[in-house]
């Protein structure tokens, strides 16, 4: 494939973008060579400026659940646009759109808009603290929720240490409120509990994590975690900015029937717009202001461009019952397509996948958590996503991310996949 107009344009870019990028994971640092730029997209296809046609197993970071340019979609925010893009007062749209979120998810009773998933779990830390008039919190490492300053922390050297910013701009004073535990790990997080008794306000989690690969929760972590948190009066915040109406049309509370105590929404939620949200029951949002004393605002914070394509996406998934037996069924097809390809050509590997995520691990161990993800072999990778490019599959520029399974693919799509994985496994 020629790449020619997708260097050129990076070229310019790199003069008035840091890094040519403006989000880092798009830049190809982690596997080498030039990011392609894309034109325009349809259903499970991106086409890119030098007019390379891929299918595309990144949709957006995961909201494309319908496919790109979904017409019922598309045809919402036309019509939108035309009555006008942002006002900064209530709209009729935002409480419908609620309304319709609040039916589909279960234990929530109150949303609030925002405009991003960062946004969605930065807020939502806020109101734990000030619902529960604690400090710290508690992260997994590897989950990812976003780039506020809370949530860039690295690892301490024990269990039950402090974490360590992991970015400059990111101040001890902050870092000493986030504890790091270990996923998939409970007696991790009863041992930072214990050390910091009466002093945690949340738990904030990934229920399926999507940022070290797609890794499920295993041996009722999840029910032991909700458990921990009931017993020692803690909040448990899910992160679904991957997982919501994706996994289940209530989410990773519904597939994994854990009720959460505050939940945070993303892209899916807005059509694939610019948008987030987080719920959780009455008492605990009417600490939010105007009601309360916990203060969040947003100038474009349901942005009528946003809820339009968000209501259109919601009624879509909502109606359409046997959407997520679709969504798995293919997803488990090519699980196994992938599995056999790679088998026959000896190449070592573990395969994750839950409902309609999944990730390709080039190493023989199980993946569980970071520091197991961290053992796939970088350079095999990084090989393994040059050759599904050239051969017209897009996947994640990144091992330590989760590729997203659509509903516009096609077996004949995923067929072709797997024949590409065939011929790019003999050349690893």
């Amino acid at each position: 494939m020629s790449y020619t107009r997708s260097s050129a344009l990076f070229a310019q870019a790199e003069k008035v973008i840091p890094g040519g990028v403006n989000s880092p994971v798009r830049a190809f640092k982690a596997v080498g060579g030039t990011p392609i730029f894309i034109k325009e997209a349809k259903g499970a296809y991106l086409t890119d400026e030098d007019n390379n046609e891929y299918i595309d197993y990144i949709n957006s970071w995961g909201p494309m659940i319908l496919g790109h340019a979904y017409q019922p979609v598309v045809d919402a925010v036309v019509e939108k646009t035309k009555k006008g893009t942002s006002f900064g007062t209530p709209t009729e749209i935002e409480t419908k759109i609620a309304a319709l979120a609040v039916s589909m998810v279960p234990n929530i009773e109150m949303i609030r808009f925002v405009n991003s998933g960062t946004e969605a779990c930065m807020s939502a830390v806020r109101l734990a603290r000030g619902y529960t008039g604690k400090d710290k919190i508690i992260k997994f490492a590897g989950c990812y929720h976003g780039h506020s300053d809370s949530f860039l922390i690295q690892a301490g050297s024990g269990a039950v240490t402090f974490g360590a910013p992991n970015s400059p701009g990111v101040t001890q004073g902050t870092a000493k409120d986030t504890l790091l535990a270990v996923y998939n790990d409970i007696e991790n997080v009863k041992q930072i509990i214990a050390a910091n008794k009466g002093e945690i306000a949340c738990v904030i989690i990934e229920p399926v994590a999507g940022n070290m690969g797609c890794i499920p929760p295993k041996n009722n972590f999840l029910q032991q975690l909700r458990e921990l948190c009931t017993d020692n009066k803690i909040l448990l915040i899910f992160d679904e900015v991957m997982t919501g109406f994706r996994l289940a049309k209530g989410g990773a509370q519904e597939l994994f029937n854990i009720k959460a105590d505050i939940v945070c929404f993303g892209k899916v939620i807005g059509g694939g717009l610019p948008v987030g949200a987080f719920a959780a029951n009455k008492e605990i949002m009417s600490h939010l202001a105007p009601l309360g004393p916990v203060y969040q605002a947003g100038t474009l914070s349901g942005n009528p461009l946003a809820m339009a394509a968000g209501l259109a996406m919601l009624q879509e998934l909502n109606k359409d019952t046997a959407i997520y037996n679709r969504l798995a069924e293919k997803t488990e097809y090519l699980h196994h397509g992938i599995a056999d390809a790679l088998n026959e050509n000896n190449i070592t590997h573990t395969i994750n996948s839950v409902g309609s995520m999944i990730s390709v691990h080039f190493t023989a161990d199980e993946v569980l958590n970071f520091e197991t993800s961290a053992k796939g072999n970088n350079d095999t990778f990084k090989k393994f996503f040059h050759g599904m490019l050239n051969q017209g599959v897009y996947i994640a520029p990144s091992a330590f991310e989760t590729w997203f399974i659509t509903d516009a693919l096609s077996y004949a799509d995923l067929d072709k996949t797997i024949r590409a994985v065939h011929t790019v496994a003999k050349t690893l």
